[in-house]
């Protein structure tokens, strides 16, 4: 199966779940989540705002805000260029949203942070493996803005997590030159250490 046909099967599981099942499956996000030791140790924690069916981290998102944790959103660059930076997000911010309908902060590009200023992003998929592949929405934003971890010699953070509903995961990934593997993959039932190879 092609990325194209597995991105669109993927995309329509998660779609078909009810409104029952994503709060279910946003609840069991949040238990992983506590017991996560890179959620535990992090400080600053990127995540998104769920769009088109993704498992949903704001129960997770209100966790961290009790735990004194500075919470960060994703901000596309305002022109053509696909990458982002993160945006502070904490309870009383208004968002808006971009040009794909997906919320985000109101917040010039300079005072946004780097990637590599976070301890920690979980990050949103349509697909994923057991070994750490990732397939994502298609706009290569999140493999362009981290591809400096190529160089995990000199770069440890942020540690990269996946979010996703356990119904997303396949047997494997091939993975193209420019993908950023995942250091592991949380799901509602389920933690998954990365393996390489």
């Amino acid at each position: 199966m092609s990325r194209i046909e597995l991105r669109a099967q993927m995309r329509a599981r998660r779609r078909a779940l009810s409104r029952n099942e994503q709060r279910t499956a946003a609840e069991g996000l949040a238990r992983g989540l506590l017991r996560l030791r890179a959620f535990s140790n992090s400080r600053k924690i990127a995540v998104y705002h769920p769009s088109d069916g993704e498992i949903d981290p704001l129960v997770a998102i209100d966790l961290a805000w009790g735990m004194r944790k500075s919470i960060y959103l994703p901000m596309l660059y305002p022109g053509r260029n696909r990458v982002i930076r993160f945006s502070p997000y904490t309870e009383s911010t208004l968002l808006r949203t971009n040009r794909f309908g997906i919320a985000e902060v109101p917040l010039p590009w300079g005072r946004c942070l780097s990637p590599m200023e976070l301890d920690l992003i979980l990050l949103p998929l349509v697909a994923f493996d057991m070994h750490g592949g990732r397939i994502g929405m298609g706009g290569g934003f999140y493999d362009r803005s981290l591809a400096y971890l190529k160089l995990r010699g000199q770069w440890r953070r942020p540690r990269l997590i996946g979010l996703a509903h356990e119904l997303q995961r396949v047997g494997r990934i091939e993975l193209e030159h420019w993908d950023i593997p995942l250091d592991g993959i949380l799901t509602d039932r389920e933690y998954y250490q990365a393996r390489a190879g």
